[in-house]
């Protein structure tokens, strides 16, 4: 009898970011199957089953076949806006200076506070369904705008119900520990206060995939940020961090020591924490918007990464103060431009490694039997126009979980 399927994608050119592939892992006159929701078979027309059947065939005439995009990093649920600061910025004022000021993080706060979980969801969709408009099938969102146990999870409950909401895969940090809230003076119990008060209701509610935390000086220190992931470790729950973007503190290495999936940002990491994080499996998540909407000088060490094999993920950083970017193509090209990460970094940053730093590998981020068939089908003659274009979205359709 012959296999059958739920859904064959066939004439087509395939990007399957596999591994075991050299550079993009292309596949010419390429096929992709799906059953239950998963991939069935993705590769060559000519390895496929010729007696196959499937309830619908689509014919992709030639169209390219990535794996769905993943923005692993993301600050997507939060109240107001802060065009504002932006406008302070450019007469010269510094992120650090607004910062110390009482703006930045804390003024998101007060916004955030005053919003319940419809308005957190009101507000999240627009940018939600502009990355899912660009072929986003599974992202991040962190929570770090409440500072306070209820606003936290309020946050965490509107990025689940996004998950929800719309055809998208989507994973959630605790981020309690990102700033100092303006009703309290002390670091320290403050940090107390996450570590017995926030994250123990986070983790009982089942709110949290991971726990973030901002080591910078305008934030928590080595061992505070220490503390947060041993309590986290308490919990069973991966850790994440926000390490070495304004300074060297050591964040690279204290999340290698961590064995945490990713460290994100990493402008000021220098050669041991990058060996760390090399030695840890933790992958580094560069933040092109960030650097650049801020006015960064300092890259981060692209070629340390490489010389060292760390796997490197791309991000939007979708935040209301540092990159309100909600594209992942603008952030491949800033990679590429600002970085000069090259068009396979780029691609393999927001599909493969993406997934790997979410710890989604063995479910999503490449063309493979047996993950989650979650695609993006391209109007495109070859892979590097999705990092070369700016300002245009060539997607012709988006799969997720196979529909």
């Amino acid at each position: 009898m012959a296999e059958r399927f739920d859904r064959i994608w066939h004439n087509a050119r395939l990007a399957t970011m596999h591994r075991d592939m050299p550079d993009l892992g292309v596949v010419e006159g390429g096929l992709i199957a799906a059953r239950d929701g998963r991939i069935a078979f993705a590769g060559a027309r000519a390895d496929f089953p010729s007696a196959a059947d499937a309830a619908e065939r689509i014919d992709c005439e030639g169209r390219w076949i990535t794996p769905g995009l993943i923005d692993c990093h993301t600050h997507l649920v939060y109240g107001g806006n802060r065009a504002h600061e932006f406008e302070l910025r450019l007469k010269g004022a510094s992120y650090e200076e607004i910062a110390r000021a009482g703006g930045g993080i804390v003024s998101t706060v007060a916004a955030t506070r005053q919003a319940d979980v419809a308005d957190l969801i009101s507000g999240a969709l627009p940018r939600l369904d502009a990355l899912i408009g660009e072929g986003v099938t599974t992202i991040e969102i962190k929570s770090g705008y409440g500072l306070d146990t209820d606003t936290e999870m309020r946050q965490l409950k509107a990025a689940r119900d996004l998950g929800r909401i719309r055809p998208v895969t989507v994973r959630t940090s605790f981020l309690g520990a990102h700033a100092l809230p303006p009703e309290e003076g002390d670091k320290d119990r403050y940090i107390d206060r996450v570590c017995q008060q926030m994250l123990p209701a986070v983790a009982e509610a089942g709110l949290a995939d991971a726990v973030d935390a901002f080591m910078e000086g305008i934030a928590f220190s080595r061992a505070q940020t220490a503390r947060v992931f041993a309590a986290a470790r308490a919990f069973g729950l991966p850790v994440k961090l926000h390490a070495d973007q304004l300074s060297n503190l050591g964040g690279a290495a204290l999340a290698a020591e961590f064995s945490a999936l990713s460290a994100d940002h990493l402008e000021h990491t220098e050669e041991e924490g990058v060996a760390a994080m090399a030695g840890a499996g933790t992958v580094a998540v560069l933040l092109p918007g960030a650097f650049y909407f801020i006015r960064e000088t300092q890259k981060p060490p692209v070629e340390l990464f490489r010389a060292h094999r760390v796997n490197m993920a791309l991000a939007t950083d979708c935040n209301p103060g540092s990159s309100p970017l909600t594209s992942l193509l603008l952030a491949m090209n800033m990679g590429a431009t600002l970085f000069r990460m090259t068009v396979a970094e780029c691609l393999l940053g927001v599909t493969r490694e993406g997934a790997r730093a979410l710890g989604l590998l063995a479910e999503t981020g490449t063309l493979e039997a047996g993950k989650w068939c979650d695609l993006a089908i391209w109007d495109i003659e070859r892979p590097a126009e999705l990092v070369y274009r700016i300002g245009f979205n060539p997607l012709h359709s988006r799969v997720w979980r196979g529909q």
